[in-house]
């Protein structure tokens, strides 16, 4: 089946990786040089491209931002969570983080900061939509990505399996900095407003917290997995 992807740089990113895979991209009549370009890289790829009026593209998008072009491309694999195992495995896990914004951001700081997966629940999760591949800003394409049925069974398996599975909480006692993640590693990040929940807690190897030195004691969840993903790199460097 195929996807929708919408947006300058996720349907570049598709037609990158995807080539001739693109099932066809429709452009609306511009003269934006950008579109003008991406149609041209279609092309010499050998996907077919349709001109189109901009209310089709609006039909297509369904509200979310398109820029003029949308893409249809191959539906999104995923990866099984044993595949994701590795001695410099740095992995992000969600709990309950339901916002697709929030979700495509965090896949697009997994992706820029090396992470080698991000895990979410089959329930209590952000849908793959358009609209986290369009917050990805193409990321997505790049990503390796694991759905399980269950987030406590997978810290569980992970734990079992010798990674440090770790649940960002603001008030826990230790810093990240504080925890070993040179081995193989993963970070839970809980939704906003209520964290990470208690039985997926309980299955983690630590709690820390990120340093917060303003008013506020919590971060956006793309961010506190970037921070998370850049200590990872930092303490392996």
């Amino acid at each position: 089946m195929s996807r929708i992807v919408l947006g300058l740089q996720p349907v570049r990113e598709a037609l990158r990786v995807h080539g001739v895979g693109v099932e066809r991209a429709l452009f609306e009549r511009s003269e934006n040089p950008r579109l003008a370009a991406l149609a041209r890289f279609a092309r010499d790829l050998g996907v077919e491209v349709t001109i189109v009026a901009r209310r089709e593209l609006d039909d297509l998008a369904r509200g979310v931002h398109h820029q003029g072009v949308v893409a249809l491309a191959p539906a999104i694999g995923l990866t099984p969570l044993a595949q994701l195992l590795a001695p410099d495995a740095a992995l992000v896990l969600l709990d309950g983080v339901t916002d697709p914004h929030n979700f495509g951001a965090v896949i697009r700081g997994a992706v820029a900061l090396g992470s080698g997966g991000v895990v979410f629940g089959e329930n209590q999760a952000a849908p793959l939509t358009p609209t986290t591949f369009r917050a990805s800003a193409g990321a997505v394409e790049h990503a390796r990505l694991c759905r399980v049925p269950s987030l406590r069974g997978a810290v569980e398996e992970l734990v079992a399996r010798g990674v440090a599975v770790v649940s960002l909480e603001a008030d826990a006692e230790a810093s990240l900095a504080e925890v070993d993640l040179r081995g193989p590693s993963a970070v839970v990040i809980g939704a906003e407003d209520k964290g990470v929940g208690r039985a997926v807690r309980r299955s983690c190897s630590a709690r820390a917290r990120l340093p917060m030195s303003g008013r506020l004691d919590s971060l956006n969840a793309s961010v506190a997995a970037a921070v998370a993903l850049y200590e990872i790199r930092r303490q392996r460097a």
